[in-house]
């Protein structure tokens, strides 16, 4: 009919990356997400005394958000922070050969955890929070193995010494959980949580 207006466009909120990781943003433009802008944060992922490998990416990526947030209110901040924990012990982000080398020592021949968490914070401050916790167990890796691995430095900077979106998928002959957890952010908990935030996702 003449006159009537067309129906308005839903808005969806800014979305904010609070990682300058390529990995995070690679693997958010799978579920066809660009985020409107990507806030690095500066925090200490220093472990607390006695902190166990779930609660320590948990509260880092809470952690992560909320220095985010600070930086961009009104926003739809999304988080995320992966660790790798063998038992108990919470493994380094592998910044040198030498604690490159002693991650895969010990995760050499036996099953490894790695625990991704995410947090979305929405403009009206609420968090909301998801974990996804997968087992990865690694073949016995011998000494050249283990040399050509650390010859390459795809280890540098990645939690646990190893990224398996790279030749040391190679190593694992066994998954359960989410793969892209463990490359540094699970879809599917990250579509659920952005979804119910508000943002538009595929």
């Amino acid at each position: 009919m003449a006159g009537d207006a067309s129906p308005a466009s839903p808005t969806f909120p800014e979305l904010v990356l609070a990682s300058a990781s390529p990995r995070r943003l690679e693997l958010l433009g799978r579920l066809g997400i660009v985020p409107d802008r990507v806030v690095a944060t500066d925090i200490d992922e220093s472990p607390l005394k006695a902190e166990r490998p779930r609660a320590h990416a948990v509260r880092l990526a809470a952690e992560k958000a909320r220095a985010a947030a600070a930086l961009a209110p009104g926003c739809v901040i999304l988080a995320g922070d992966t660790v790798v924990g063998a038992g108990a012990r919470i493994l380094p982000k592998a910044e040198d050969e030498a604690t490159a080398r002693k991650c895969l020592a010990l995760l050499s021949g036996r099953r490894h955890r790695v625990f991704s968490a995410i947090a979305v914070i929405t403009p009206d401050g609420r968090l909301r929070e998801a974990l996804s916790e997968t087992i990865v167990r690694f073949k016995r890796l011998s000494p050249e193995e283990m040399d050509d691995y650390i010859a390459g430095g795809q280890w540098h900077g990645k939690a646990g010494g190893y990224a398996i979106q790279g030749s040391a998928e190679g190593f694992c002959d066994w998954l359960s959980g989410s793969h892209s957890g463990v490359v540094g952010l699970p879809l599917y908990e990250t579509r659920k949580l952005l979804k119910a935030a508000g943002v538009k996702v595929k």
